[in-house]
């Protein structure tokens, strides 16, 4: 019977407004682009890759060059190239990167090292944060940036499996993940929520007044209220029937871009899908995209301008650009 009801809802959920069967797909090649940023310039994209850099996009006839990363003793000859896990303490692995469009500074969250700053020339990021109230990070994930406090909040996806382990965080079930909040003014790092099951991506909206997070393992997106009589405090917003992963704000205002892998369990067929909500939680489009990631595990969805879509995965060998949507 549940999978009756879940098949139901796959085909419910495929049938929701704006679906679109066709698009125009570009590939920018880079390895294990899990998510994209970009400066104040409009430069970029920006994304942390699979071998420790995160780097930067400079049209068609350059490609992606260095920009920064964050670990001092990081060897080229060692690590460029290079997508061993077990090598992170000497290369990194940056996932969610995000500019402080005031200062030009690039907060960086390394999935196995904390979390970073690097200056409006990149290069070698600093060390803000290893832990957080006496537990270390295991698995950054998320991170999004009020532009007007200048406050970076982020998401530790497990307090004991780490990226290369998440497979067992889902099978178990894992809910020792936070939602966590720094303040370059005070350099204080502060928790949020506990007991999250597997935070992942998170978006601050216009005004601050609230931000949403998905939780992977969770299926679901919830809120977080910044401001008002609700503040401080949390609600379930929708719950998705797949593994969402990254969250990011549209230009146009508190629309929200989402990064779902449609499956009944993790390793089943996937269905990597770009779905669209409101504040509210209204899903307003879903657009599947398994003609170019087949059944590949995407992580980001995100459109800094409007009808430009980029597509991250850390399991893919390609940034995807989305047009004509």
């Amino acid at each position: 019977m549940a999978v009756i009801i879940f098949n139901i809802f796959l085909i419910l959920f495929s049938l929701l407004p704006h679906f679109v069967f066709s698009y125009t797909f570009t590939r920018l090649n880079v390895t294990g682009p899990d998510s994209t940023a970009f400066d104040s310039h409009g430069q970029g994209p920006y994304t942390g890759i699979a071998d420790g850099r995160i780097v930067k996009y400079q049209g068609p006839n350059i490609g992606f060059q260095d920009y920064a990363f964050d670990t001092p003793n990081r060897s080229k000859a060692v690590c460029d190239g290079n997508t061993d896990p077990t090598l992170a303490n000497v290369c990194g692995r940056p996932l969610p990167i995000g500019f402080l469009r005031s200062t030009g500074q690039l907060f960086i969250g390394d999935t196995y090292l904390g979390l970073f700053v690097a200056g409006t020339n990149g290069r070698l990021a600093r060390s803000i944060a290893t832990g957080a109230e006496g537990v270390p990070f295991r698995q950054l994930d998320g991170l999004d940036i009020d532009q007007l406090s200048s406050t970076v909040f982020f998401t530790d996806a497990s307090a004991i499996y780490n990226l290369s382990e998440y497979k067992v965080s889902v099978a178990t079930n894992d809910s020792t993940g936070r939602l966590l909040k720094y303040d370059p003014k005070t350099q204080n790092i502060t928790v949020l929520l506990k007991n999250l099951i597997g935070p992942a991506g998170v978006a601050v909206s216009v005004g601050a007044k609230y931000l949403l997070f998905t939780e992977f393992t969770g299926r679901r997106i919830q809120k977080y209220w910044l401001k008002g009589p609700k503040a401080n405090t949390s609600e379930v917003l929708l719950t998705l029937p797949g593994y969402p992963d990254n969250i990011k704000r549209t230009p146009l205002g508190d629309t929200f871009w989402i990064a779902v892998n449609v499956q009944q369990s993790l390793g089943q067929n996937n269905v990597p899908t770009a779905v669209k909500i409101d504040g509210l939680g209204k899903i307003l489009r879903n657009i599947s995209l398994s003609q170019e990631y087949n059944s590949t595990l995407i992580s980001e969805v995100h459109e800094p301008v409007v009808g430009t879509l980029y597509i991250g995965s850390i399991f893919a060998n390609f940034l995807g650009v989305v047009k004509n949507f």
